[in-house]
């Protein structure tokens, strides 16, 4: 937290950034410094404010505003490690930064759909439009950017994954539990969670974080855990191609687990099980036989009993 006085010192700075200004904020911040050469908490938002400024300035350079935004965005999560590096992490800071940050991309990215040029990457750019939104706190214009770029792009997870972050940040926790079940079913690895807010998700991700996991390898944790611990308990039946296509994937996984120089191991095991999860989902809402259910059940007591037993209790 800030002190109070220092709060009402650092109270045009903070104007500033969440205008988007980063030029003024910074000339407020020198201005402070002059007065206060010791003040700890100047100088950690000067810090704050540096990064972004050689972040800005160096997009500048780059070809066009899609490659400009793009490049800011990517620098969030090196922002985050990077200031925690410096200290407490300052809530109140860190908000401010990080309204000016995404209010500087929201700018570029709506000047690529409001242009009269031809865009490419509609979906990302509509993505990374509601993103921005999202981090402004403007949920419901966020939710209508990302269910246009899931239209426009099926395939990906990490429009899912943010529209259901989305969601749960407005209060609609069972849209949410369907979205982030549907991101984590199309690709675990590709979502990304530095720009995930939402209490329902980082509860998870640090309960499934302290067992040990990190990387690529908690994120194909997440649905497992999230499926056990009652996350991701809002299911839908699914289509016939999609059947089709989860019961290729599970061969393919299958077998290649069965090779003796199996690569990515830590990471099939999990994607396998989550996989067994949705076909089990499916056979029980069905007229499967029982037999068919034991048969799968068998396969993920084999990969992980503890698992096993978890998810039979």
């Amino acid at each position: 937290m800030i002190d109070r006085s220092v709060q009402t010192i650092l109270q045009p700075a903070l104007v500033f950034l969440k205008q988007g200004d980063l030029e003024q904020a910074h000339i407020s911040l020198g201005r402070l410094l002059e007065q206060d050469l010791e003040n700890p908490q100047v100088m950690y938002t000067l810090k704050g404010v540096s990064f972004w400024l050689d972040r800005v300035r160096y997009s500048q350079a780059l070809a066009d505003d899609f490659l400009r935004g793009e490049y800011i965005i990517s620098q969030w999560k090196p922002f985050l490690d990077y200031i925690k590096k410096k200290g407490d992490f300052n809530e109140p800071i860190i908000y401010a930064l990080k309204c000016s940050v995404f209010t500087i991309a929201l700018r570029l990215y709506r000047s690529l759909l409001n242009g009269t040029e031809p865009v490419h990457n509609t979906a990302e750019i509509y993505r990374k439009t509601g993103l921005c939104y999202k981090a402004l706190g403007d949920y419901e214009t966020a939710i209508g950017c990302l269910r246009y770029a899931a239209d426009l792009n099926t395939n990906s997870s990490a429009i899912p994954a943010e529209l259901a972050d989305a969601y749960a940040l407005s209060g609609e926790v069972r849209l949410a539990k369907i979205f982030f079940r549907e991101a984590f079913f199309k690709n675990a690895s590709e979502i990304e969670l530095c720009f995930l807010e939402s209490e329902i998700i980082n509860a998870l991700v640090t309960k499934v974080a302290n067992i040990g996991f990190t990387g690529e390898e908690l994120l194909e944790w997440l649905p497992v855990y999230g499926t056990l611990d009652g996350v991701l308990n809002v299911k839908r039946e699914l289509k016939a191609l999609e059947l089709g296509k989860l019961k290729q994937s599970i061969y393919m996984l299958e077998n290649e687990l069965r090779q003796k120089d199996v690569k990515n191991k830590k990471l099939l095991v999990p994607r396998l099980i989550n996989y067994y999860f949705w076909l089990i989902d499916h056979y029980m809402n069905g007229t499967v036989e029982k037999i068919k259910i034991d048969e799968i059940l068998l396969r993920i007591k084999l990969l992980d009993e503890k698992i096993y037993d978890r998810y039979i209790r």
